[in-house]
């Protein structure tokens, strides 16, 4: 009976070791930012303000992570009111009839130790595409404030708006048709 009951509790706890769990961003500490070229000779930057990331992950690599992303497009921010406006307009996100982007992770390989391909569908401007970005996992830190787990990831690649119809009426000599992502993310423990 005692070995019945150690082996029962051995196989929980090694169970619960793998259990997947699941992260959420911190939005303090996490950015999802975008660069386009302007008339092919500057580079224009922006972030969104407004969005949530979940992660769930069994191993503790993240080599197995699952990704979701939504974004709130009427949250796109580059520093100029008039800019931002415009981007808010039918002419590129459409926000009033897009209000959400969203990326689905759908798979995840190793590069080298800690830095990954993560695949999934990106849906914009109501088109979805596989997307292939770099995914670079920082690390894990015990947070001094909440004494948590958090985890750190920055994700960059680079996307065609026109693989999506965004912004079709803008000539790539005046807006690039490549899109720039730089995204950092702090993610805590749920």
């Amino acid at each position: 009976m005692k070995k019945a009951i150690i082996l029962f509790m051995a196989v929980m706890l090694g169970t619960a070791a793998f259990a997947q769990t699941t992260w959420t961003n911190d939005k303090m500490h996490s950015k999802v930012g975008f660069t386009v070229t302007h008339l092919m000779v500057s580079d224009v930057d922006g972030i969104f303000t407004d969005f949530t990331c979940t992660i769930v992950a069994a191993k503790p690599d993240f080599s197995d992570a699952k990704f979701q992303l939504t974004v709130n497009t009427s949250s796109v921010n580059t520093d100029i009111d008039y800019r931002d406006k415009d981007l808010r307009s039918d002419k590129y996100f459409d926000v009033a009839k897009f209000p959400t982007m969203t990326f689905t992770s759908s798979a995840i390989a190793s590069v080298s130790p800690n830095h990954y391909k993560l695949t999934g569908n990106l849906t914009l401007h109501g088109v979805t595409k596989p997307v292939s970005m770099d995914l670079w996992f920082r690390g894990l830190i015990t947070n001094p404030m909440t004494k948590k787990d958090d985890a750190g990831f920055k994700l960059t690649g680079v996307i065609k708006r026109s693989d999506f119809g965004f912004g079709s009426g803008t000539p790539s000599g005046i807006v690039s048709d490549e899109v720039i992502i730089n995204t950092n993310g702090e993610f805590g423990k749920q």
